[in-house]
């Protein structure tokens, strides 16, 4: 069993390039920044339903300080001018037992080259070992990539449509 807050892993995105997937962790601040001021106002608005360039002290810590039970934050890295650089996050928060909701942002650059299943599948992997049973999202109806990477994940998918958005559940077991 893998120790949530010491996760890391070595993925491959579809183009062959080399990714590590890690626990986050509160020394990242500067590094998360930076990701978000080279990610698109509309792929902002996608992950939070805003344009967000800006956080609050109290956001930056949560973001940041993870307890890695109920909630768990993963960070994907890639080398750009010959440095490690986060290229896109995950994480899950729960919210009640056995379920947890789940959000994505990936850097523009990124986008398209299979890193949202990548944080998808080794997200439900921790979850699955932390016994959880579904994974939820509320997605825009207009993100059509990440639908499209809860479709073709491999896990139980339902979406309803709810007031301006769609709900999704992936079943973990």
């Amino acid at each position: 069993m893998v120790e949530p807050s010491k996760y890391s892993a070595i993925d491959k995105l579809r183009n062959g390039e080399q990714i590590e997937i890690r626990a986050v962790r509160p020394q990242d601040r500067d590094d998360l920044i930076a990701a978000v001021s080279r990610t698109s106002s509309e792929s902002l608005y996608r992950r939070f339903f805003a344009v967000r360039r800006h956080f609050s002290e109290t956001e930056e810590s949560f973001y940041l300080n993870i307890d890695f039970v109920s909630h768990v934050a993963l960070v994907a890295l890639a080398e750009e001018n010959g440095q490690q650089s986060i290229v896109g996050g995950g994480r899950y928060v729960v919210g009640e037992p056995g379920q947890a909701e789940v959000a994505f942002t990936v850097v523009d650059k990124y986008q398209g080259r299979g890193l949202g299943a990548a944080l998808l599948r080794h997200l439900a992997m921790i979850a699955r070992q932390a016994g959880l049973r579904e994974l939820v999202a509320y997605v825009l109806p207009d993100n059509r990539p990440m639908l499209k990477v809860f479709e073709k994940s491999g896990l139980k998918y339902t979406a309803t449509r709810e007031a301006g958005s769609i709900y999704v559940k992936l079943g973990l077991t």
